[in-house]
C-alpha cells in the first residue's frame, strides 16, 4: 500500500509539472502602476504590479518565481502580503509568490503592492524585463507577455506641464528664414553675398592632390543629391578644394560665388569641415529627394573651432547598439564637426569588443540571459530578459566590425577613443576570466587558469557599488590583473594598426569604486606585506593607475580616465574629500570630469583638476549627459539623478564659468546659489588645461537605435554649437541685464535655425534621424486654447474630437475657442512623425 501511495503521488506531481511547463507564459500580461509617492510620509513610493492570465487555462499560484530588473531598491515584503522580493545582484530582483497568492483562472488578475525606496518621477523608475522560472526547471526562463505602464499624475515640485512649456516657448521669437545664418554650427565669420551658385550634376569638381579622399566624399554626396541626365558634360561651374598655407589644422574658408565654390584649408580636416558647412548651407528641403539643380546662397565664411576636442561618448556596454547605428552616430557627429568618438565598450553588464587573445570576454561577457551563477553568460540587466540571443542585452563587435568602425570614423576625421572600464564596472570581464579559469582547471592546467584572474577566489570583502553589484571590482593586488590589462592593450593597439588609423590614448575608466573593496582579499594582504609604501586600499588605487599608466606610455600613448583617476582621497574635519593627486600631475593624464552635480559638493571638481595641472575634458552631468530625461514629467524617459537635460542645457553651458548661469538644481527647482560659496573658480592657467567638451549617452535606458536618437537629438545640436562656435558675448559680459538680453536673442536665433534648417535636413539626411519631436505648449487664455512650439518651423496640429492628432489633422494657426470640446495638440516633423500630445 505504501508503494502504491508513492506511485500515485509521483504520477500526480508529474502531471502537475507537465501542466505547469505547458502553461503559455507569454499569456501573462503585466501592468506597473504607481499608487502613491511619499508613502507613509517617507521618501518612497507605493507601487503595484498587476498580473493577468490571458490564457484559457489556470495559472498556478505556486511552483515558480519571476525575475525582473529595477533601478530602484524594493522593500522585500509585499504590502499586499501575497509575494516577496529579493535583490539578487545589480538590478536583478526575484518575485516569489507567498501562500496567499491565488491560482489565476483564465482572465483573472492579481495585484501585488510593494514599496520602492524612492519616489516615482517618470516611467524609467519602474520594473522591467519580467520572466518566469519554474521551481523544478531553474535553468530556463520564460518571458512573460505584454508589459504596460498606467498613467500617473504626480504632484511633485518642478513638474513640467504643457502650461509650463507654453510659458517657456513664449520667449522664443519667430525669425524669418532669410534672416538666419545658413551654416551650422555658427561660423566665426559669416557674410552673405549677392546671388547664387547653381549646383547640378554637371558641376566640375577639382581638388589639390592632398585632398583626394575629401573630393571623393564630396562627389559621393553630390551623387546622392543630384539627378544625372543621360549624357552629363562637365560645366564651367566649378567646386574647388584648394590648399592654403598657414591656416590651423581644423580651419577652413568657404566662398560661394555665382561662378563657383571654393573651399580652402591647410589640411584635409579643414577641407572636410568646409564640405560639412557647404552641406548645411544647402536648402534643407533638397535632402528629401534627388534634385535637378540646387541654388546655393553666395557666402563668404572663415571658420575654425573654439575647442580642439569635441567629443561624444556612447555607452554600448550596458545595452548594445548595432554597427549600423554606430555608423549613423558617426555620420551625424561628422556633419556637426565633432571629432572624438569615446566608445564605452565594457561595463558590468557587457564586454562588447572581441579580443582575440581572450575569447571568453565576448563568449561569456557579451551575452545576457537567465543565470544565477554567471558561469557561462551574464544575468539579465535593464530589462534584457532570459534569452541570450537578443539585442540589446547580448551583442559584440567582432574584430572585423571594429576595424570597419575605426575606418569609417577616420574617413570622417573622427578619432575613436576606446574605453575599457577598470578597476570598477568590470563584472563582465571578471566573470569571463572566471569561466576561463574553470575551463583550464578542468583540464588540470592551474598555471594557465590563474593567468588572467581578476579577483582573488578567497576574497570575502563585502561591498555594494552604486548600481548594487557586489562582485564587480578587479583586484589590483593580483599580478594577473596587470597581465590581463597588458594583453587587452596589446590587442587594441594591434587592431588599430591593422585598421591603419591613429590611436592616441586608451581610456581605462576609474569611476565609482565603492568603499570596502579588497579589504579581505588574501592577495591584498600578501601585496601589502611586500609593498610597505602601499599602506591602505586607497594607496592600492594609486599603485594601480601608476602601473596602468606605464603600460600605456610604453605603447606611445597617453592615459585617459574619469576624474577619480586623478584624485587623492584625504580627510578634512573628519570627512573624506578629494583633491588633485600631485603624483600624477606630471604624467599629463587626461581626465573626463562628469561630477559637478549641483548641491553635491563637487561642483568645482573640474576646475580643481585643471587648476592643478590635469588635462580636463568637461563632461558635466548638469549640462552634457543626454541620457538624462529632458524635463520632469512622468511620460518623459530617462534618468534624472544628476539633472534634467533639454537642449537649453548644452546651449547655455559656459565652459569656463558654468557656475554663472546655472539656475536650477538637479531636481529642476530654483538653485540656491550659496552652494558656489568657497568653490574654486577656473584660473587663466586652468583654462589652458581645458582640452575640450564631451557629451554623453549612458546606455541603461537605451534599448533601441530609435531611443538612442531620441535622447541624442536635437540635444547634440546645442552641444555642437557650444563646442565649435566662438565664446558668445552673453557668456562673457559682466552686465547681467545685458547678458540676459543677448542670451534671449541668441536662444531664439538658435531655435529658429534648428527648427527651420537643421531638423528639416535631419528628417532625410542618411535616411532620416529619429530625433525627439518636442511636446507643444498649451494654455487657456481669455477663453481660448493657445498653443506654441519650441522650434519655430515645425508643424503643429490639433483635434477636438477626442482623437490624438495625426499628420492629417488640422494645422494650428490661431487660438481655439474653449467650447467644452477636448482639445489636443501635437508637433510633427516633415515626415509626419509626431511627438508627445498636449491636451487640456
Amino acid at each position: 500500500m505504501r508503494h502504491l501511495t508513492i506511485l500515485l503521488l509521483a504520477v500526480f506531481l508529474g502531471k502537475q509539472t507537465i501542466a505547469q511547463h505547458s502553461f503559455p507564459v507569454k499569456d501573462i500580461s503585466i501592468r506597473w502602476q504607481t499608487v502613491q509617492n511619499d508613502y507613509q510620509n517617507k521618501p518612497q513610493s507605493l507601487n503595484a504590479i498587476i498580473l493577468t492570465n490571458n490564457s484559457s487555462v489556470e495559472f498556478p499560484g505556486t511552483g515558480w518565481k519571476m525575475y525582473f530588473n529595477s533601478a530602484r531598491l524594493i522593500v522585500p515584503a509585499a504590502v499586499s502580503g501575497n509575494a516577496s522580493f529579493h535583490l539578487i545582484n545589480g538590478d536583478l530582483f526575484s518575485l516569489t509568490p507567498s501562500p496567499k497568492f491565488p491560482p489565476l483562472k483564465p482572465r483573472a488578475s492579481v495585484r501585488i503592492e510593494f514599496i520602492a525606496e524612492e519616489p516615482v518621477v517618470n516611467i524609467t523608475d519602474g520594473p522591467e524585463g519580467f520572466y518566469l522560472v519554474w521551481d523544478d526547471k531553474p535553468e530556463q526562463g520564460f518571458s512573460t507577455g505584454s508589459f504596460s505602464i498606467d498613467p500617473f499624475k504626480p504632484g511633485y515640485k518642478g513638474l513640467v506641464t504643457a502650461a509650463v512649456i507654453y510659458e517657456q516657448n513664449k520667449l522664443v521669437q519667430d525669425i524669418p528664414m532669410d534672416k538666419l545664418i545658413k551654416i551650422f554650427p555658427t561660423p566665426v565669420n559669416y557674410q552673405e553675398m549677392d546671388g547664387f551658385f547653381t549646383l547640378t550634376a554637371a558641376v566640375n569638381l577639382v581638388s589639390d592632390e592632398r585632398f583626394t579622399k575629401e573630393k571623393s566624399a564630396l562627389q559621393h554626396e553630390l551623387d546622392l543629391l543630384l539627378t544625372k541626365t543621360t549624357t552629363v558634360e562637365k560645366s564651367d561651374n566649378i567646386i574647388s578644394l584648394v590648399f592654403k598655407e598657414g591656416l590651423p589644422d581644423e580651419a577652413y574658408e568657404l566662398e560661394v560665388k555665382p561662378a563657383g565654390i571654393t573651399i580652402s584649408a591647410s589640411g584635409s580636416t579643414g577641407i572636410f569641415y568646409g564640405i560639412q558647412s557647404l552641406k548645411t548651407l544647402l536648402p534643407p528641403e533638397v535632402w528629401s529627394k534627388m534634385q535637378k539643380s540646387i541654388r546655393v546662397p553666395a557666402v563668404l565664411v572663415k571658420d575654425e573651432p573654439r575647442f580642439g576636442y569635441r567629443a561624444f561618448m556612447l555607452d554600448v556596454g550596458r545595452n548594445f547598439q548595432p554597427k549600423k547605428e554606430v555608423f549613423r552616430v558617426l555620420d551625424v557627429m561628422a556633419l556637426f564637426k565633432l571629432n572624438v568618438f569615446h566608445f564605452h565598450l565594457t561595463e558590468d553588464e557587457g564586454w562588447r569588443l572581441e579580443i582575440d587573445s581572450l575569447p571568453e570576454l565576448t563568449a561569456v561577457g557579451a551575452h545576457r540571459g537567465h543565470t544565477l551563477d554567471s558561469k557561462h553568460f551574464l544575468p539579465p540587466s535593464h530589462g534584457s530578459g532570459p534569452d541570450t540571443s537578443k539585442i540589446p542585452g547580448s551583442g559584440f563587435y567582432s574584430r572585423a566590425d571594429f576595424i570597419e568602425i575605426l575606418r569609417y570614423a577616420n574617413d570622417r576625421h573622427i578619432i575613436v577613443l576606446p574605453e575599457i572600464e577598470t578597476p570598477g564596472h568590470a563584472r563582465a570581464a571578471i566573470k569571463a576570466m572566471n569561466a576561463r579559469y574553470a575551463k583550464f582547471m578542468q583540464e588540470g592546467n592551474k598555471e594557465e587558469a590563474e593567468r588572467y584572474l581578476l579577483y582573488d577566489l578567497n576574497d570575502q570583502s563585502k561591498y555594494s557599488s552604486n548600481q548594487y553589484w557586489n562582485d564587480n571590482i578587479m583586484d589590483p593586488s593580483l599580478p594577473s590583473t596587470y597581465r590581463f590589462i597588458q594583453t587587452v592593450i596589446n590587442d587594441i593597439v594591434d587592431i588599430y594598426h591593422e585598421a591603419g588609423v591613429p590611436l592616441k590614448s586608451i581610456h581605462f575608466g576609474g569611476d565609482e569604486v565603492p568603499d570596502h573593496v579588497w579589504e579581505k582579499s588574501p592577495a591584498w594582504l600578501t601585496f601589502k606585506a611586500n609593498h610597505p609604501e602601499v599602506n591602505s586600499t586607497s594607496d592600492l588605487w594609486y599603485y594601480f593607475y601608476g602601473r596602468v599608466n606605464q603600460m600605456v606610455k610604453a605603447k606611445g600613448l597617453y592615459l585617459s580616465g574619469w576624474e577619480e583617476m586623478g584624485l587623492r582621497k584625504t580627510r578634512l574635519d573628519g570627512k573624506y574629500i578629494y583633491l588633485p593627486n600631485p603624483d600624477f600631475e606630471p604624467e599629463h593624464l587626461q581626465t573626463d570630469v562628469w561630477n559637478n552635480t549641483l548641491g553635491g559638493g563637487n561642483e568645482d571638481l573640474a576646475y580643481k583638476l585643471a587648476n592643478g595641472g590635469y588635462k580636463v575634458v568637461l563632461t558635466c552631468v548638469t549640462h552634457l549627459y543626454f541620457d538624462m530625461a529632458h524635463y520632469k514629467s512622468f511620460e518623459e524617459p530617462g534618468y534624472y539623478w544628476g539633472a534634467f537635460t533639454d537642449i537649453d542645457k548644452p546651449f547655455s553651458f559656459i565652459p569656463f564659468d558654468y557656475f554663472k548661469n546655472s539656475n536650477v538644481d538637479k531636481d529642476g527647482l530654483p538653485l540656491n546659489r550659496n552652494i558656489f560659496n568657497g568653490k574654486q573658480r577656473l584660473t587663466d592657467y586652468g583654462k589652458t588645461n581645458i582640452v575640450g567638451l564631451q557629451s554623453a549617452v549612458w546606455g541603461e535606458n537605451i534599448k533601441t537605435p530609435e531611443r538612442l536618437e531620441y535622447m541624442l537629438l536635437p540635444n547634440l545640436l546645442g552641444f555642437a554649437e557650444r563646442a565649435w562656435a566662438k565664446d558668445p558675448e552673453w557668456a562673457t559680459t559682466s552686465d547681467t541685464a545685458r547678458s540676459n538680453i543677448l542670451y534671449s536673442e541668441a536662444w531664439s536665433s538658435f531655435l529658429n535655425v534648428v527648427g527651420k534648417r537643421t531638423l528639416p535636413m535631419l528628417d532625410y539626411y542618411r535616411g532620416g534621424y529619429n530625433y525627439r519631436v518636442p511636446k507643444p505648449g498649451l494654455a487657456l487664455e481669455e477663453g481660448k486654447w493657445a498653443a506654441n512650439i519650441q522650434f519655430p518651423g515645425m508643424l503643429l496640429r490639433y483635434t477636438t474630437d477626442g482623437k490624438e492628432p495625426d499628420s492629417k489633422s488640422l494645422p494650428y494657426k490661431d487660438p481655439v475657442p474653449a467650447n467644452g470640446e477636448k482639445l489636443q495638440c501635437r508637433v510633427f516633423d516633415r515626415r509626419g512623425r509626431g511627438g508627445a500630445v498636449a491636451g487640456e
